[in-house]
């Protein structure tokens, strides 16, 4: 079987590592070819080919961006960050492309970013190929969105978004965005969590569609537990210290809730004036929110995940206090190197965490619990971090998870 996998890069984001990690768990497989067709990227496989490899492509790439936002402009109410919000106007077409005319299996994961637009999807649907589309959040079922907030306008029918829109109203630009309903008969859509596939169910454009649950694969051999004190030593941190590890790409979305983590370490300093805890940080942060009585080591935009595995081995625990997410990379990669994480009740992230099994979940949006999570995980971190490596092991290995989309796969034919 031929499967081609498309995603708008092949290395940055949750969804592209998501995607090139399966790319990876499908071909180890007997009788499976599998590729990744991505708009751009920089990382150097035999089983990846990018869109964009001389400088005149990436140019029209960056203008296709470029149009995508200033298109969106004039709609745009200015209160968040624009990019949380992708039209879908602009992009390529890759309907002729040899991976995708030699696909058995057209896989679509995250296409934003002017990559594929509404009318570059439509030509794929087109091709009458089934296509499963894999999805990283909820812009397939919203009107442009990629993760709602407290709006639950898809459930019924997008329009009158002022969540992003200056003027909204019955025909605004989320309600026109409702078009994708019309070539999604055909489609096969998969979500990482069981929540997402919850609410894509609800929502007026998927509440009839073929919607199953899959999760994402880690290479367990090689996020796997190392010894703590030589991966504090590899870190330059005192092996005597616990450390409380957070981190993101991108720490300023308030989706992933730092303003709750800084809550609830000024009230652990509270109950613990001279705690020998300390914080690992990793990712873009705004460090002008991050005045706080607790030592942060902080380390930056990580680049490998050798350095990454090392972080993970570093840390005591992990806290995750995203506010909505589908099914965190972080969490999964922490718990397989056998570091328990603290997270909040919602999105897919209960999915992963067992309550005071392999970790902690907090109250949804309570730092007070947050606490209770950071003291009970640090008090019981080594049977805590067996269980959650456990749980890795028999839930999303890349010979589970690939067997599973196969047989979705073979479903379709």
């Amino acid at each position: 079987m031929n499967v081609t996998l498309v995603n708008t890069d092949d290395a940055s984001g949750g969804a592209a590592v998501a995607c090139r990690r399966l790319m990876h768990a499908l071909y180890t497989q007997p009788n499976m070819q599998a590729r990744l067709l991505a708009q751009k990227g920089k990382i150097q496989d035999a089983h990846i080919q990018h869109l964009t490899t001389n400088k005149l492509q990436e140019a029209k790439v960056w203008a296709n961006i470029a149009l995508e936002r200033l298109a969106f402009k004039p709609y745009h109410n200015g209160e968040i960050n624009s990019f949380y919000f992708s039209p879908a106007n602009f992009g390529m077409d890759i309907s002729k492309h040899p991976l995708i005319k030699s696909a058995d299996i057209i896989h679509l994961h995250w296409i934003n970013l002017a990559f594929l637009s509404i009318k570059s999807i439509k030509k794929l649907a087109a091709l009458n190929k089934p296509i499963v589309w894999t999805l990283h959040d909820m812009w397939v079922f919203t009107g442009g969105c990629h993760y709602s907030g407290d709006c639950t306008n898809y459930l019924k029918q997008c329009g009158h978004c002022s969540r992003f829109l200056k003027h909204p109203s019955d025909n605004d630009l989320s309600r026109r965005l409702n078009l994708k309903k019309s070539f999604f008969k055909q489609f096969n859509f998969v979500t990482c969590s069981h929540w997402l596939k919850e609410e894509a169910l609800k929502s007026s454009l998927l509440k009839e569609a073929n919607v199953i649950s899959i999760p994402n694969p880690i290479d367990t051999e090689f996020f796997q537990p190392l010894l703590k004190n030589e991966s504090r030593h590899e870190l330059g941190l005192d092996p005597d210290k616990q450390y409380i590890l957070f981190g993101a790409a991108n720490l300023n979305d308030d989706r992933k809730g730092l303003q709750y983590l800084l809550d609830a370490i000024a009230i652990l300093v509270q109950q613990k004036p001279s705690t020998s805890i300390e914080l690992l940080l990793f990712g873009k942060a705004n460090k002008t929110e991050l005045t706080i009585p607790l030592k942060i080591n902080e380390l930056g935009s990580i680049t490998t995940m050798e350095k990454m595995r090392t972080v993970y081995n570093a840390a005591d625990l992990f806290i995750i206090p995203s506010l909505q997410d589908n099914l965190p990379n972080t969490i999964m990669e922490s718990m397989s190197c056998g570091t328990p994480v603290v997270g909040f009740n919602t999105g897919g992230i209960p999915e992963m965490i067992d309550h005071k099994e392999n970790g902690y979940i907090a109250i949804f949006k309570d730092a007070e619990d947050l606490v209770n999570g950071i003291h009970f995980t640090l008090e019981n971190a080594a049977q805590l971090g067996k269980q959650a490596r456990q749980k890795v092991l028999d839930n999303y290995t890349q010979e589970i998870v690939a067997k599973k989309y196969i047989s979705f796969y073979r479903s379709l034919k």
